[in-house]
């Protein structure tokens, strides 16, 4: 079973931050363990502006995150670890050889990467929002419907 699910990007205020508090939102049911980090974390930094507006929106609060840089502890306690760019896949194996066989794409149901959004005009920030959401939608299905 999958109980500690860790969602990486790059930076951990864009992306991953969102994966996070919507997979938290969404099965706060469950006891399921989900964080984020990022692969070049700009370390103690808050979920960007936009990420927090978009969040707020659906009534999720992400205000508390701060971005941290993955490291070999996160990785071996995950049991799903869930990328946004395949070359993050591609990094992940290299850093940390173990991580082989539990990192995927978030988008891996539809077959969609997640495009960095990071100080980009608002429509790429709702763009991103809506397929993390969709990928998010398919593994709950998948791993606990």
């Amino acid at each position: 079973m999958f109980n500690n699910i860790l969602i990486l990007c790059i930076g951990n205020i864009c992306r991953s931050p969102m994966g996070e508090a919507i997979f938290k939102h969404k099965l706060s049911h469950l006891e399921v363990a989900i964080s984020s980090a990022g692969l070049g974390a700009l370390v103690n930094y808050p979920a960007d502006p936009m990420v927090q507006e978009l969040l707020k929106l659906e009534n999720i609060d992400c205000s508390e995150h701060r971005a941290r840089q993955v490291n070999k502890i996160m990785v071996d306690e995950a049991d799903l670890i869930l990328v946004m760019e395949k070359n993050h896949r591609n990094e992940m194996i290299r850093l940390f050889p173990s991580s082989c066989g539990k990192v995927h794409l978030l988008g891996k149901w539809s077959e969609f990467e997640i495009a960095d959004p990071y100080k980009k005009p608002k429509e790429i920030f709702q763009n991103a929002y809506r397929l993390i959401a969709q990928g998010v939608d398919e593994w709950q299905k998948r791993l606990w419907n």
